[in-house]
């Protein structure tokens, strides 16, 4: 149901009421309603002559394994343009997103919703940005067989390389005009 105490639209004291069958937060002053806390996760599934772009975690969570690079998506910036950034500054290396590989729903106290875009290497050699993260390079299965991979970007290196669909491919056209939004189809 989440910690909210207070309507962030008036201030007003939150109460808890059932809605749709689920007890929830409201403001008994105004419409608002505290839908539950969210966050989302954006991965990178950087390819380039066969090998996945890694990288070895500097902080906890993780820290010391070797993940996708990636981040949490921020609140005026598309999940698209968020994980080009991630991979960017994490790594140096610049690639762009081409389709949508991958969805993890993680239900919790605060609801993970995480997606792994594949993405096309335009440039650069990867380099740790030497805070979030102490090493990263271009690995092939036989060498991910000796590094400590953490157990979802295994699930995620399976998908990169042995995936059997394209996966939602970037609309970058939409048959009508719809700015800012990130498409995504078949």
């Amino acid at each position: 149901m989440g910690n909210a105490n207070y309507c962030l639209s008036c201030g007003m004291e939150l109460e808890t009421r059932e809605i749709g069958g689920t007890p929830r937060r409201a403001c008994p002053g105004c419409s608002f309603v505290h839908w539950g806390d969210y966050s989302i996760g954006v991965g990178a599934l950087v390819m380039r002559e066969g090998k996945l772009l890694l990288v070895r975690r500097a902080q906890e969570p993780g820290k010391g394994y070797w993940t996708n690079p990636g981040g949490y998506a921020e609140q005026l910036e598309r999940i698209d343009e968020t994980v080009r950034r991630e991979v960017l500054e994490e790594t140096g290396v610049d690639a762009v997103v081409t389709s949508l590989a991958a969805v993890r729903d993680q239900p919790r106290a605060i609801h993970n919703l995480y997606v792994a875009f594949s993405m096309e290497y335009v440039g650069g050699e990867p380099v740790p940005d030497g805070v979030e993260v102490d090493a990263a390079g271009f690995f092939g299965l036989d060498e991910m067989e000796t590094m400590t991979v953490a157990p979802f970007t295994r699930w995620l290196v399976d998908v990169a390389i042995r995936g059997k669909s394209e996966g939602l491919l970037r609309d970058a056209e939409p048959i009508v005009p719809l700015e800012g939004y990130g498409l995504f189809r078949r």
